[in-house]
């Protein structure tokens, strides 16, 4: 395994990340339990989850997948120190959580508050922002027409952004959380709050993590160029955009239990003949090379120029294993140029 570090924090986290994201719903604790032992086993120290987990997110399982973690944790109290774990704090539009409202500073401590609970600990490493307040081109939502900038309050969501860093501040200095990160932001939202930490003497974000993967690559080169010269990790989510670059949900299949079996919010958008017609493609070249298509997924994210660490998750430990050894598997130019050919045919799969 190797190891980078998180931008500006100091800290070194292992190249792979381990998302939680299906622990609650489509995994069980003992799932997660032997996830959790086999990642540690191959040397990955760093976690993700969010308060907002497991995904399909709803009522009734909200919170779950801390819980979950959470109870590993209180039986591996050992191990807490040598892990970097990263949650996030929902944003706007769910209305079981905080009745919907927006990331604020009042709101950031309570949900961090219930996050530190339910996970068993004094402390989270990165707390992150799920999503910002206002509308961004994300989740699926980039292509023309879909966000109007213009219709922006520019001073308003400064205010907000002022306010929440207001309550990141406050949990730093609390020792509730060490550092702070992004998640599913653009390079203004990037930009703006490196600004305003600057202005207000607050440390800046270490990391963001956005989508992305050989079908969604919005964020190359513009993005990651600014988080490289910024000292900002950049972590993407859903490398296999989610089990799709796997060739799984080729033809209108959806296998049991797969993630495109489930109610989706949102997800199903990625379900596109592009997406399609390139997944048919990289499973060709890695036929070619000898991996799996998820191998060769998996490989080309962590061979990316500025990608600090890739988050995986999985719903068994034989995938997870096989997604973990991706990251040993190293793309020669031939294949690299295979893939560049495709990207240059199907550059947004979704």
């Amino acid at each position: 395994m190797r190891y980078h570090t998180l931008g500006r924090s100091g800290l070194s986290v292992s190249e792979v990340c381990l998302g939680t994201m299906t622990w609650g719903i489509q995994n069980t604790q003992e799932d997660a339990d032997a996830q959790l032992d086999r990642a540690l086993a191959h040397g990955i120290n760093f976690i993700d989850t969010a308060e907002m987990y497991p995904v399909p997110p709803n009522e009734q399982t909200y919170g779950d997948t801390e819980r979950i973690l959470g109870h590993w944790l209180s039986r591996h109290a050992h191990q807490r120190q040598q892990l970097i774990i990263m949650s996030k704090v929902a944003g706007s539009g769910i209305r079981y959580i905080r009745d919907g409202s927006g990331l604020s500073s009042d709101g950031l401590a309570a949900a961090l508050d219930d996050s530190l609970q339910r996970l068993g600990t004094d402390y989270i490493d990165v707390y992150q922002l799920h999503w910002p307040n206002r509308k961004t081109p994300h989740f699926g939502k980039h292509w023309p027409g879909m966000t109007d900038p213009t219709v922006i309050d520019r001073t308003q969501e400064l205010d907000e952004m002022r306010d929440i860093l207001v309550g990141i501040n406050a949990a730093i200095k609390a020792g509730k959380i060490r550092h702070w990160g992004l998640s599913d932001d653009t390079p203004w939202g990037i930009h703006t709050y490196l600004r305003l930490c600057d202005e207000m003497g607050i440390p800046k974000p270490v990391s963001i993590q956005n989508e992305f993967s050989l079908l969604h690559l919005k964020d190359c080169p513009y993005l990651i160029e600014m988080c490289v010269l910024e000292d900002i990790a950049y972590l993407p989510w859903s490398p296999l955009a989610t089990g799709m670059l796997t060739g799984k949900y080729l033809n209108g299949e959806r296998p049991k239990g797969s993630r495109w079996t489930y109610v989706q919010r949102q997800g199903l958008f990625r379900d596109r003949q592009a997406g399609q017609n390139a997944t048919r493609r990289y499973m060709e070249i890695a036929e070619r090379a000898g991996v799996s298509a998820a191998t060769l997924a998996l490989a080309w994210c962590r061979q990316v120029p500025g990608v600090t660490s890739t988050i995986i998750g999985a719903t068994s430990v034989a995938q997870l294993e096989e997604n973990i050894a991706a990251f040993d598997v190293e793309l020669d130019s031939a294949v690299l140029r295979q893939i560049q050919d495709v990207i240059k045919q199907y550059p947004a799969g979704f």
